[in-house]
């Protein structure tokens, strides 16, 4: 009864440790540098926020399928595929939530007065020092509302993860996924039982995400 929640917070920590690392950096680098290319990488980075799970999933899959490169390397050090593993829906609920992390991460960098900065500059920091001593610790509370943020879209994933991961019992069925298949088997009380479990979740996350907002 209970495996797929395990399962699910196993595999939406995991994508939220992942998804903080990437969206930290990248937020970071799209709020405070130039380069050639900052646009176009904003918007893939985005663009799973609009595209439809299925769409995200199919291109996963074929990104991570046996035939590709990244699944062949995968292969070859691990002695299994990626996809159809709770490894390969690590990776579709943090890129299915990767999104949600960057865009508070990049507004809470973006909030961040630059004369503070300046000041760094003048006391003779780098652009490293500054990131890690002034700047990123004054977005602390925007970036720990996009964690929480991403942590519960990677808890609630379903189009995704069932698209690269499958629907295997005990080893990649997560809580969305189990509920679904609790409903095609007219089990309502036990989907009634993990919907209510993930909202309340949800809802637990959002009342976190508001507090430190409004702190």
């Amino acid at each position: 009864m209970w495996d797929p929640l395990w399962l699910s917070l196993r595999v939406a920590l995991t994508a939220t440790v992942l998804v903080a690392a990437g969206g930290v950096t990248l937020g970071y680098m799209l709020s405070r540098l130039e380069f050639p290319g900052r646009r176009l990488l904003d918007a893939l980075a985005t663009a799973p926020i609009v595209m439809p799970p299925t769409v995200l999933g199919y291109y996963l899959l074929v990104l991570l399928g046996r035939r590709s490169p990244i699944g062949n390397l995968w292969e070859s050090v691990f002695g299994g595929p990626l996809v159809f593993t709770w490894q390969g829906a690590v990776v579709a609920a943090a890129v299915a939530s990767f999104p949600f992390c960057l865009r508070s991460v990049r507004a809470a960098v973006d909030s961040v007065d630059r004369r503070f900065e300046e000041v760094g500059e003048v006391m003779g920091l780098s652009r490293l020092g500054i990131a890690f001593h002034i700047t990123l610790p004054l977005a602390r509370r925007g970036i720990a509302a996009g964690v929480a943020l991403a942590f519960a879209r990677a808890l609630g994933d379903f189009g995704t993860t069932v698209m690269v991961a499958g629907n295997i019992p005990g080893r990649t069925q997560t809580m969305p996924i189990a509920i679904y298949d609790a409903v095609q088997a007219f089990d309502y009380d036990r989907a009634g039982l993990l919907a209510a479990v993930l909202l309340g979740v949800a809802v637990g996350v959002l009342l976190l995400v508001r507090r430190m907002e409004g702190s």
